[in-house]
């Protein structure tokens, strides 16, 4: 009986632990999961910014002001921010993973305005992820002051 016990319990083991994605997967995800937060803000999607955003998430900008997970839906909702471009600079998004943390960075480019005041900045930022049971979660970032127009040029 005993010997019947020990392959059903592996068995049963290897059926409900969780397949781990390589790491060559998971920066693939991370990537295409900052890219879509990106949209999201882009165009004001509070649904899809809460999806993606750790409920502990928070954002310290350059000025050393903290923003929360609600402060970026709250800004989604109220719509005062319009971007018309809201977009990493192709070919400047790296992912780094190690184990269940993946960060991003990338040259951020931001064009828009801000209750009617126009504004066009690049900044660079850091996101770091964390997997988690419902999957990748962006947990914290952070972004630079605005960048001189002349190094902003230059990724």
């Amino acid at each position: 009986m005993q010997s019947l016990l020990l392959p059903v319990m592996a068995a049963l083991i290897v059926s409900v632990a969780p397949a781990q994605a390589s790491p060559e997967d998971d920066r693939a995800a991370v990537a295409a999961l900052d890219t879509e937060f990106q949209a999201a803000v882009k165009r004001g999607d509070a649904e899809t910014i809460d999806r993606i955003q750790h409920p502990d998430m928070i954002l310290v900008l350059g000025d050393g002001r903290v923003l929360t997970k609600a402060d970026h839906i709250a800004a989604a909702r109220d719509g005062k921010i319009r971007y018309e471009i809201q977009d990493e600079e192709p070919g400047t998004q790296v992912v780094r993973v190690h184990g269940d943390t993946a960060v991003v960075t990338a040259l951020l480019r931001l064009k828009g305005t801000n209750e009617g005041a126009p504004f066009d900045r690049r900044v660079w930022f850091s996101d770091t992820y964390v997997r988690t049971p419902e999957g990748w979660k962006y947990f914290f970032g952070q972004a630079s002051l605005r960048l001189p127009d002349e190094a902003a040029a230059k990724p």
